[in-house]
């Protein structure tokens, strides 16, 4: 008797400690827990430690209270100004409501697909009114900031508070960034002609202005020239008519010099002139005419 008495009270400690340690969880500090009864949420417990349940009534459903990474796939946007860019964005996002997200989404894993929507369609609302330049430039940020809010106004429907919203990676598609590539060096090519052209024209002015202060420089040069020729023979006629002023004979006598030199520079040369000829009237007589040099 004694015997059936120890094994009842054995299944009794071992139900009770059942009991016991069904009835006993612990909540972790970076989580929070929802109690389910029946299948129904009855309470959210957000403070860490020991806690208690009823076994096999109650069960507990554990969420995350850190902030959590989503990557969502890389998505094609069309941007106001028509270009096409690929827009590779990631999202950090914590659960606010337990409650809430339990009773719209369950999972994480259903969660994470009702929020790549909800990036999604706020990316295309977002950036469908914005230009690539906007995106490339330092607006970037309050694009991104605005895409947070779009975003957080249909994530909190799900319990959800997105942290941050950011735009990883802009492209352009591929056979978009072709043709931008060959438009790029079109227009480029265009510019270099239009440049080659101004230059060309602006060393034709550059050219014709040279020539034509050359022109006027050539003509001042000549004119300033011609006066100092003319100058020197003024002065040297005045020279002249003082020495022949001066000494009438000798200036005879060394004009017929230099007139000398000039005529029998050569060795070959012949003269026919009459010996009465007042060219030669400084070589003496000539032919027995007895005619001499005249003062």
């Amino acid at each position: 008797m004694s015997r059936n008495r120890l094994t009842i009270l054995g299944i009794i400690v071992i139900a009770l400690g059942f009991v016991v340690f069904s009835s006993l969880f612990i909540v972790h500090q970076t989580q929070q827990v929802l109690v389910l009864q029946f299948g129904e949420p009855i309470r959210v417990i957000s403070k860490p430690g020991l806690q208690f349940k009823w076994p096999l009534v109650q069960n507990v459903v554990e969420y995350e209270r850190r902030v959590l990474d989503f990557d969502p796939p890389a998505e094609q946007v069309i941007l106001s100004d028509q270009k096409r860019i690929v827009v590779d964005a990631y999202v950090r996002y914590k659960i606010a409501d337990p409650l809430k997200f339990f009773q719209t989404v369950q999972t994480e894993q259903i969660a994470r697909s009702r929020l790549s929507s909800v990036v999604n369609s706020a990316l295309r609302g977002v950036l469908g009114n914005v230009t690539l330049l906007s995106v490339l430039s330092e607006e970037r940020e309050e694009i991104m900031s605005n895409i947070q809010t779009k975003v957080n106004a249909s994530a909190g429907r799900l319990g959800i508070k997105i942290v941050d919203v950011r735009l990883r990676a802009a492209d352009l598609p591929p056979e978009t960034a072709q043709a931008i590539y060959a438009r790029m060096r079109s227009e480029r090519e265009r510019e270099a002609r239009e440049a080659r052209a101004q230059g060309f024209e602006k060393g034709q002015q550059i050219r014709a202005a040279a020539d034509r202060e050359r022109t006027v420089l050539l003509a001042e040069a000549k004119k300033t020239a011609e006066i100092a020729r003319g100058e020197g023979d003024q002065k040297a006629t005045m020279i002249w008519a003082n020495a022949f002023g001066q000494d009438a004979e000798f200036f005879h006598f060394y004009r017929s010099m230099q007139a000398y030199r000039q005529a029998l520079r050569a060795d070959d040369t012949t003269m026919v002139l009459s010996p009465d000829s007042d060219f030669f009237q400084f070589f003496g007589t000539f032919g027995g005419s007895g005619k001499k040099p005249r003062n």
